[in-house]
């Protein structure tokens, strides 16, 4: 805050963005309206993982709300990663290896939504401080290349 006011805020949504409820481009325009000009809008917050993957396949064909909110400027902050907890009891090794050889199923999760075009941030809840560990280890690795994130959404979107 400063001197009392708010220097920015965010919009969070578990489908509306995805589903096109609204734009970020409509966002921009509804935050400016109700300022009376200039907003503070700096970020948006949305689900995107291995199960809820539409986000990143939009993405990586360079459309979508995440590179529209990035493209404004905004902060992208994916929310739920493991999908609720479920997502390292349903990621087997192998498809964690292929994701990245030596990372645990949770951390090749949180690996590929953090190398999403656009992700700014994710948003993790951990158990515990060795959760915690975890998860910052798989941020701090090198993002995964988009020829990688195709094919791991083509095999997951495969029948």
């Amino acid at each position: 805050m400063e001197a009392g006011h708010v220097v920015g805020y965010g919009v969070a949504t578990w489908a509306s963005l995805e589903e096109e409820a609204f734009t970020v481009g409509e966002l921009r325009a509804l935050a400016a309206e109700a300022a009376g000009g200039q907003h503070h809008l700096a970020a948006v917050q949305l689900p995107a993982s291995l199960v809820m993957m539409t986000p990143i396949v939009q993405a990586l064909d360079g459309r979508g709300p995440l590179p529209a909110a990035a493209g404004a400027g905004l902060r992208v902050m994916a929310s739920a990663p493991l999908h609720g907890g479920e997502l390292p009891g349903m990621v087997d090794q192998e498809l964690a290896d292929l994701i990245r050889p030596g990372l645990t199923p949770a951390q090749a999760c949180i690996l590929a939504v953090a190398s999403c075009p656009g992700v700014t941030d994710v948003l993790v809840a951990a158990s515990g401080a060795p959760h915690w560990s975890q998860a910052a280890d798989a941020v701090a690795q090198p993002s995964l290349t988009a020829a990688t994130l195709r094919e791991i959404t083509g095999v997951l979107a495969s029948p």
